[in-house]
């Protein structure tokens, strides 16, 4: 619902695959005392190659709020500003990485990596400088709502005119496996498993590496499962190695490579 004598954004992020490019879409919307809608300013931004849908919502909330830095017109007139998206990515983890991952070194609890913290400590260092306190609220995808759509359409329109620009650097090879991505398929026993990297992406605020992995253990009972798995050091991706697991379930971690195995791509 659109308040009164606020700064309201509608943000959507957009995501595609084969290739994989993503889009984002923003409006701004000030709502006077009397009622009365004024669209500030509708937004046409570029893509990204090689974004997942969770990054591009995080991204449109970023770069919303630093349009809305540059406004001191328009912040004069608000007390608050409250940004509508159907991202529940954002609206069920906002708080968290304000107050808990912030402080925690950008770990959970159970000691895992959390996903996205680059994007996530940019979007807490722009709440910050617009210097009004923002509330994120959501809004079904695809629903009556006028401004929704609005930014749906914006968004797809951005993934289809991608710059140049990544968001994240990753590693990608062909899996073997015809399994999809399945978290927690395969669990951390403290087991040796052989495994094949499918995909690495160097997480620079946690500093460790991020892999999409299929196992290749014939006698595993998780052979052809494809899974998410973290780890200190470079693994290459397409190549196979030889690994222990540690035992936690909740932080997923290889221990150590043992070997690096033949017939690598």
């Amino acid at each position: 619902m659109i308040s009164e004598n606020v700064l309201n954004i509608y943000t959507d992020g957009s995501s595609y695959s084969k290739p994989r490019v993503g889009g984002l879409g923003i409006i701004f919307i000030y709502t006077n005392a009397l009622g009365e809608d004024e669209v500030i300013k509708g937004f046409e931004f570029p893509g990204y190659k090689g974004a997942t849908n969770n990054q591009m919502e995080l991204e449109a909330c970023i770069v919303a709020l630093k349009e809305a830095s540059q406004l001191d017109d328009v912040l004069n007139r608000v007390n608050k500003i409250i940004i509508h998206t159907d991202s529940m990515y954002i609206v069920s983890n906002y708080k968290k990485a304000m107050f808990q991952w912030s402080r925690n070194k950008w770990l959970k609890r159970a000691g895992s990596p959390v996903l996205n913290a680059d994007l996530w400590k940019e979007l807490i260092k722009y709440m910050k400088k617009v210097k009004k306190k923002v509330y994120f609220v959501w809004v079904k995808g695809h629903s009556k709502d006028i401004y929704n759509k609005e930014v749906d359409k914006l968004a797809k329109k951005s993934a289809k005119n991608p710059s140049k620009n990544h968001l994240t650097i990753v590693d990608v090879r062909r899996k073997q496996s015809r399994n999809t991505v399945e978290i927690s398929s395969v669990k951390m026993r403290g087991q040796r498993i052989a495994i094949r990297i499918i995909t690495s992406e160097f997480l620079k605020v946690q500093k460790i590496y991020k892999y999409k992995y299929e196992v290749i253990s014939k006698r595993s009972k998780y052979f052809d499962n494809v899974d998410l798995i973290f780890y200190k050091e470079l693994l290459k991706a397409g190549h196979s190695y030889l690994v222990s697991f540690n035992k936690n379930c909740k932080n997923p971690m290889i221990s150590k490579v043992i070997s690096e195995l033949s017939d690598n791509k």
